[in-house]
């Protein structure tokens, strides 16, 4: 018996509702080679390790893997669901959570309780966009 849980076959998108959802859902995000990508600027190699963490937990969690190609102030990210060979809800799913914990500024929200990071090139790790 297997610990790993079996999940169903799921299906790639259709073009037409794939480019929708993501113009709709993931404005940062292109369609590129028959993988939904996004280029993560940072202020430097610190950012950058902190945000292919984040990724790394988040896909791990998910149990969804993305190709990543890291350099010294970017992370481009490259999801796509090989079993299907194209781009699926699982992907869609985990570049919003991607999105949506890495964009996180605690500052800008209404009433913040946390402040967030000081507005100071020492303390940048994220370039937002």
């Amino acid at each position: 018996m297997s610990d790993t849980p079996t999940r169903p076959a799921i299906q790639r998108l259709a073009a037409d509702e794939l480019a929708q959802r993501v113009q709709a859902q993931l404005p940062k995000w292109t369609l590129e080679g028959g993988a939904l990508c996004r280029v993560v600027r940072t202020a430097g190699w610190k950012g950058t390790l902190m945000v292919v963490n984040t990724i790394g937990h988040l896909a791990e969690a998910a149990w969804h893997h993305p190709d990543l190609a890291v350099s010294y102030k970017r992370v481009q990210i490259a999801l796509s669901t090989h079993e299907a060979a194209g781009i699926t809800a699982r992907d869609l799913a985990l570049a919003e959570k991607i999105e949506q914990v890495l964009m996180w500024q605690p500052g800008a929200e209404p009433n913040p309780v946390l402040e967030g990071t000081p507005v100071d090139p020492r303390h940048a790790y994220i370039l937002y966009d």
